[in-house]
């Protein structure tokens, strides 16, 4: 599948064993069921705890996965704020058989247009594969500069922009400030809404627990045909009810697709108390899925 041909990527979840090490089994079950919903697979994104890794367990993530070769394309996640630490990271990258890298904001020192810019330039001029930057302010504490965007829009590397402010006005603005750059959403719950405005996919959570669900909304969005916001809105809120990704791992855990819930410290599942509601939001999921699938399987009727 070639890279602009995926329109959900899923952003996922690191499993975790009982004594915190990285749970290959379920690591390989999730892949598989990714591959098999043809979404794209994003590694080491902040939903899979990419910060709270070291880094040996993250190049065994990347060899592991690359080596199952699932029939996707698999991007990896990119973020920090040291240029040293992050320039050896795409050094080293470079040298596998990956397909694009999401870059993200730099974190916590709050770069305006300038220090942004000079920071994508050097990592897009290293590069190898295209790139997505990745807006999320809510983590970053600065929104991506919509000058820096504007300033790099024709480096052959920039490929696409997540956009995950939760903000329409942002999102439409990057839409119009580079033409030629895609336009993916980073919320689930607000695709049907980016979409208007010329949303070429999703970067998903939710797609972790629904793989097949979510490639279907995504689809649906991107169409025109959606017409069940208020399930979704409800839905995909639920995975964010507490941070991410402790929803979806508790989620994952009860229907077994996960040996344990655990996260990376300072991230805990004890944190978490709203089993009652991801539970309701994946059952109202399944109810909403087996109905769009009747749709296709109802037999014909011609008139006489």
């Amino acid at each position: 599948m070639k890279l602009n041909e995926v329109k959900c990527w899923t952003a996922l979840v690191t499993p975790l064993n009982d004594n915190g090490s990285i749970d290959f089994i379920s690591l390989s079950t999730l892949v598989e069921e990714q591959s098999r919903a043809k979404n794209g697979i994003l590694l080491l994104g902040s939903t899979g705890e990419s910060l709270c890794l070291s880094l040996e367990e993250k190049k065994s993530i990347l060899s592991y996965v690359i080596n199952l070769a699932p029939d996707t394309p698999l991007m990896v996640g990119v973020g920090g704020i040291n240029i040293e630490n992050t320039t050896n990271w795409v050094e080293y990258i470079n040298t596998l058989n990956l397909d694009a890298y999401l870059l993200v904001t730099p974190l916590y020192m709050k770069p305006s247009r300038h220090g942004q810019t000079a920071w994508f330039q050097q990592l897009l001029d290293l590069a190898i594969k295209p790139c997505m930057l990745y807006n999320v302010p809510s983590r970053t504490g600065i929104s991506l500069h919509i000058e820096t965007v504007k300033d790099l829009q024709n480096h052959e590397n920039f490929w696409a922009i997540k956009e995950a402010s939760g903000s329409v006005e942002s999102f439409a603005e990057f839409v119009e400030a580079a033409p030629k750059i895609r336009v993916y959403s980073g919320d689930d719950g607000l695709l049907p809404q980016f979409a208007k405005h010329g949303a070429k996919g999703l970067v998903s959570v939710s797609s972790n627990v629904w793989p097949h669900e979510t490639n279907l909304y995504v689809k649906q969005c991107l169409e025109g045909s959606f017409s069940s916001e208020e399930t979704w809105d409800f839905c995909s809120a639920a995975m964010f009810c507490s941070t991410n990704p402790i929803p979806v791992k508790a989620l994952l855990d009860s229907l077994n697709k996960i040996s344990t819930p655990n996260l990376k410290a300072p991230l805990t599942i004890l944190d978490f108390d709203n089993h009652v509601l991801v539970a309701k939001a994946h059952a109202k999921m399944m109810a909403w899925y087996d109905t769009e699938m009747q749709k296709f399987s109802a037999p014909l009727v011609f008139e006489r």
